[in-house]
């Protein structure tokens, strides 16, 4: 069985996009894009929404101009190498995604364990709508969150209301930028599944 992960990159004030959607202040330096790199050395699967799905498809083909740097490459290569799972009635019903991605209509607790049952290593849950059900359950055991030195007023939540989350900080990392990585670990999410009916 695996275990749950969820990485969410947010403003100081809490939050993975503005009001207007916009998450292009987020962007990463040399040195965080590096870490997103290295840590999907312990990821075996995405799961992620329909939105997500479709801007990290970007990555499935390398440019032919040849614009991307070595970690470009590199997380291109790790991500094509993940097992891809996306949340999405849309695509489940339209039957349009990649080859390698399988579609589920409807991310349930249950669904998302099976998932996780599965998979041989670290799944993580990507964006905070698709998390949301499953961070509010207390099921997810690691939260990588990597603090952008911005304040952006509101807009969508990377840690949805309703969660109540007792974590132990397992690593702290500052950037180059002022950013910062706050990696915490839950004690009880292993216990907190639902029973299966």
């Amino acid at each position: 069985m695996g275990t749950l992960s969820y990485t969410a990159i947010m403003s100081i004030d809490g939050y993975a996009a503005d009001a207007d959607g916009d998450f292009q202040w987020a962007a990463p330096g040399d040195d965080v894009f590096r870490f997103h790199v290295d840590r999907l050395d312990a990821v075996s699967t995405e799961v992620l929404g329909r939105r997500t799905y479709e801007l990290m498809r970007y990555w499935e083909t390398d440019p032919d101009d040849g614009s991307w740097s070595d970690d470009e490459h590199e997380f291109a290569r790790r991500w094509r190498g993940l097992d891809l799972v996306v949340a999405s009635s849309t695509l489940a019903a339209r039957g349009d995604a990649s080859h390698r991605a399988r579609v589920v209509g409807d991310l349930s607790l249950s669904a998302l364990h099976d998932i996780v049952d599965e998979s041989r290593g670290e799944v993580e849950i990507f964006g905070p709508t698709t998390a949301a059900a499953a961070i509010r359950a207390g099921v997810v055991s690691d939260y990588r969150l990597v603090i952008v030195p911005k304040v952006v007023g509101g807009g969508l939540r990377a840690i949805p209301d309703g969660a109540r989350l007792d974590l132990q900080l397992a690593q702290r990392r500052a950037f180059e930028n002022g950013t910062v990585l706050l990696h915490y670990r839950s004690a009880d999410a292993s216990s907190a599944w639902p029973e299966a009916s």
